[in-house]
């Protein structure tokens, strides 16, 4: 008889290189840049100086990349629909890193992002399912993404 585990890879293999979300739009902010300067100490006048940004290389402000990748998280969760019935069995699931993350354009001020999500890989990795996820950050009104991320998470049985 199959543990949860392993009816947990099944379904989760069946769903391999299908989008498994995409999330609402959300809208990058000026405030929301000076909030993650604070927090990160990076005050690098192309992400907070409003005036000298205008005339440097991007014509605006621009997101910090690694708040990119930190919304990442929060706009995976949406919406839940898209995601799949959830796995019987499954107690958490975590974080558990990055396989490789690049930043293709950057995000202006004023935009809106969401990200699409791809199921790429799914192991048995002890008691637990390690999947690899493509994310995809998007720029409304953009060909090139801003954002494309190899997330690993995992799920706890």
């Amino acid at each position: 008889m199959a543990t949860a585990l392993e009816k947990a890879h099944d379904i989760m293999k069946d769903r391999i290189g299908s989008q498994t979300s995409q999330s609402e739009w959300f809208e990058i902010t000026q405030a929301r840049i000076n909030d993650f300067a604070d927090v990160t100490m990076d005050h690098q006048w192309i992400h907070v100086d409003v005036e000298r940004a205008k005339s440097g290389p991007f014509g605006a402000p621009i997101a910090h990349g690694h708040l990119t990748l930190s919304i990442m998280g929060h706009l995976q969760a949406k919406p839940q629909e898209l995601q799949g019935p959830p796995v019987e069995g499954q107690k958490l699931g975590i974080n558990y890193g990055f396989d490789r993350v690049r930043f293709p354009s950057p995000v202006p001020v004023g935009v809106r992002i969401r990200t699409t999500n791809t199921l790429k890989r799914v192991e048995i990795k002890g008691d637990m399912l390690e999947t690899m996820t493509e994310v995809v950050v998007e720029v409304e009104g953009q060909d090139k993404p801003a954002c494309v991320a190899e997330s690993l998470g995992r799920m706890v049985f």
